[in-house]
């Protein structure tokens, strides 16, 4: 058994939505409007916090770091999941697959990187207000954002080294649209505990840290919130927490929830595992700056002004 199909290469088969066939229009025509959403707004995101001097702030760069994460994450999975849906076209290279699964799992430790680098962002604007502009200086900033895109990059290669390496005797058929570590683990012939080992023990160290770091922090947030005397002023100081708090959420939840099937969850229909993979993936991207415009008042004068002016 080796990486190798008879003579030619390995390839792996995807899968669109179990229950469907594989042609699905109106399943392509959604999938296609979700990515023109999140590219236009994330790259709208970006040029307003980009041209607006006013949006030159802490936050905003931490908002521009999280875009730029979440295009990237949409962009990994685009042309298989397009492919499925609108070409049939299933079969998928062995190296091609690592090459995704490498940047789907880096940018996602990216994007939970920054979400901790958002709630430092909010704990010391809360808890610390005076000192925030000392705190958060531009070569923090830039400096934090260097180390969270090195950690995704580098905590993610060797898990790439790893199954580059293994042998597939088994099924080549993949769960989902995309290649996940998970998903290609499954279909190793051998030995698979040192990849198991570290891809475990990569989560602990990226989405395990990160999610008790925003524990923390907003357990020290909601401390100082309750301190404050006036009523109205803790309505101001958690109102500047709910943007970030909606990003938390919409990231972690379908990810525990799909971490969660994958290791307990066999018994499950596969309908259930693929909803959950798509919604991790693509529901972020697609939220985040919606939300941000929503509730962010910065952003959504911005966004009206643009509006009168081309009106």
């Amino acid at each position: 058994s080796s990486n190798r199909t008879g003579s030619g290469p390995l390839t792996f088969i995807l899968t669109g939505i179990p229950g469907l066939p594989m042609s699905s229009y109106w399943m392509a025509l959604p999938l296609c409007c979700l990515y023109l959403l999140m590219l236009l707004g994330n790259c709208t995101l970006l040029w307003m916090i980009k041209t607006d001097r006013s949006l030159h702030t802490p936050m905003y760069y931490f908002l521009s770091m999280l875009s730029v994460a979440d295009l990237g994450l949409s962009l990994s999975t685009l042309p298989t999941m397009l492919a499925i849906f609108w070409f049939e076209s299933t079969s998928f290279r062995f190296e091609a697959c690592i090459v995704q699964m490498y940047f789907i799992h880096s940018f996602s430790a990216i994007e939970s990187g920054v979400l901790v680098a958002m709630a430092f962002d909010r704990f010391v604007a809360i808890c610390y207000p005076l000192r925030y502009a000392s705190v958060l200086t531009s070569s923090l900033i830039m400096k934090a954002g260097g180390l969270i895109f090195m950690r995704g990059i580098c905590v993610v290669l060797p898990v790439a080294v790893l199954i580059r390496k293994m042998s597939f005797c088994r099924s080549h058929v993949l769960s989902h649209s995309f290649c996940l570590h998970q998903d290609m683990l499954r279909l190793v012939c051998g030995d698979v505990k040192v990849n198991s080992l570290y891809g475990l023990t990569a989560v602990i160290l990226t989405k395990g840290l990160d999610s008790l770091t925003i524990l923390l922090s907003y357990m020290l947030i909601i401390r100082a919130i309750l301190s404050i005397v006036s009523q109205e002023a803790r309505a101001k100081a958690f109102s500047t927490c709910i943007s970030h708090l909606c990003a938390v959420l919409i990231f972690y939840i379908p990810l525990i929830g799909l971490s969660i099937i994958h290791r307990f969850g066999k018994h499950l229909p596969p309908l259930t595992h693929t909803l959950l993979a798509d919604a991790y993936l693509l529901v972020p991207p697609v939220l985040n700056p919606l939300v941000y415009s929503w509730k962010t008042k910065q952003i959504r004068r911005r966004i009206l002004i643009l509006l009168c002016r081309r009106g």
